[in-house]
């Protein structure tokens, strides 16, 4: 974080100062008192479970020099607001309008029902090109870890800027109506990208429409002269077009012919990595060789694709720069399409991060070009969650699905994904294809019995669900894994 005062710090936030208003804030802003270096801010956060104010003290003891809370703490060099979580994210607007008014900074933000991860990690990858040397200086480039995508998490991205900070990318989620407007008043993106518009959250949002309303925030996020950068394959985020302003440029990718930036001959290899042709404005098509899992990763890179070319203007040059960049990104956060390659021969697919309906159909299809016809394929399914009054029958159209793929065996675990294994009876699966289990115990003792060598394994559910773990123990062979999502 850039160097502020305490007085800095309260004038941002509108709070109330009980500490020396010249106490230096030069370490980094921390909502988890263990996480406290020397000079930074702990954000006191009150939770479900706990209450950061109860951490203060040690967090000073620590080396905090700063706490920001909802209330005067006796001994605590305090700035005093009303609420916390807003203050923190009025801290971070104000460091990153002053960021940009002092040098050459650039926001890119990235949402969409999936995918918004995977591309946030393409673009940390890919950003590096544009400068002449390929060389970014040190923290020249601030990307989120994991999925800090809320309004806690997204404040805390933004507040790692520096003075050096050239380019910064975030991804923002949503629950909600009104998530991505606010986002981006805290963080105006210079680009900002809509992936898709899909059914995650929907029990939250309460309808479809309402997610497309949400997402296209995003639009009219974008600062003025900025680029909108748009799925044309999904008519819902198409259509965001029409928010646009005559100030923002517009960017189209997809496979469609018409799409600015375009993925030609399509191609996904028995290991379910895709190869495809990237074509820019009617230009050649330049060789492309993902390493990531899955056809539908394809999406994602051409949107990542099409953000660096607006950066950095989509010569000849910039564009092959960004295809060898995507044939070399690697996945970076876990859980998400990992694969492992067990010495017992069996293939572990780990996306036990996060679950809609879209994202379990793409792992799905992906998982079925991997085995193809001479492995066996295993699915071990979580509950989808979020999804409303549509569970029901989102749950069984997998199940369905699930048999219309051929899979092999179908582990589902937990009641609230129990009408995958119901979906699966329906559609003509029979004897032992499809087996129900209550919990992980029960899921760790069918595999150990079932998996022989040569299986590809896919573990997919919401994160709530807990599968991750199932992931990790998988992944390392069947020994207990401590590996946090």
């Amino acid at each position: 974080m850039i160097a502020l005062t305490a007085a800095d710090v309260a004038e941002a936030t509108g709070g109330r100062l009980h500490a020396d208003a010249a106490t230096p804030v030069t370490g980094p802003v921390v909502v988890d008192s263990r996480r406290v270096e020397a000079g930074g801010l702990f954000v006191a956060l009150p939770g479900e479970r706990v209450d950061g104010h109860d951490y203060a003290h040690g967090a000073v003891e620590a080396g905090a020099a700063l706490v920001l809370a909802a209330r005067e703490l006796e001994g605590v060099p305090t700035v005093v607001v009303d609420d916390v979580q807003a203050a923190l994210g009025e801290l971070a607007r104000a460091v990153l309008a002053r960021v940009r008014a002092a040098g050459d900074l650039r926001v890119v933000a990235v949402t969409g029902s999936v995918g918004k991860t995977t591309t946030k990690d393409l673009l940390g990858q890919l950003l590096g090109d544009l400068l002449p040397d390929g060389v970014l200086p040190e923290d020249g480039l601030v990307v989120p870890t994991g999925s800090f995508n809320n309004e806690v998490g997204l404040p805390l991205t933004v507040l790692r800027v520096t003075e050096a900070t050239r380019f910064l990318v975030l991804e923002m989620g949503a629950d909600g109506p009104g998530n991505i407007a606010y986002l981006t008043r805290i963080a105006p993106p210079d680009v900002g990208i809509v992936l898709a518009v899909g059914v995650a959250h929907v029990g939250k949002f309460g309808s479809v429409e309402a997610i497309a309303r949400t997402k296209a925030e995003m639009v009219t996020g974008v600062v003025p002269g900025g680029t909108v950068v748009l799925n044309a394959d999904d008519q819902r985020v198409a259509a965001m077009a029409s928010l646009a302003t005559p100030e923002h440029t517009v960017t189209r990718f997809g496979t469609i012919p018409s799409a600015d930036v375009r993925a030609a001959d399509v191609e996904v290899d028995a290991s379910g990595r895709a190869t495809f042709g990237l074509v820019v404005a009617g230009g050649q098509p330049v060789p492309v060789s993902l390493r990531l899992v899955g056809a539908h990763h394809v999406s994602n890179a051409l949107a990542a694709a099409a953000a660096v070319l607006a950066l950095g203007g989509a010569t000849g040059a910039a564009v092959a720069r960004v295809a060898d960049g995507l044939s070399r990104a690697t996945p970076v956060s876990p859980h998400r399409m990992a694969v492992t390659e067990r010495p017992d021969g069996v293939t572990v697919i780990d996306d036990a991060y996060n679950a809609n309906p879209d994202s379990m159909r793409a792992a799905l299809r992906a998982l079925a070009v991997m085995a193809g016809r001479t492995r066996r394929s295993v699915a071990v399914l979580g509950e989808m969650l979020e999804l409303g009054d549509g569970s029901r029958a989102a749950h069984d159209a997998i199940g369905r699905l699930v048999v219309r793929l051929n899979v092999k065996l179908l582990v589902v675990v937990g009641d609230g994904a129990y009408h995958i294994h119901e979906g699966a009876l329906q559609e003509g699966s029979w004897g032992e294809e499809s087996v129900f289990v209550p919990d992980l115990d029960a899921a760790r003792a069918v595999l150990a019995e079932a998996l022989t060598p040569g299986d590809v394994v896919l573990v997919k559910s919401s994160l709530g669900s807990g599968l991750w773990r199932l992931g990790d123990e998988l992944a390392a062979g069947g020994a207990a894994a401590e590996v946090a999502p």
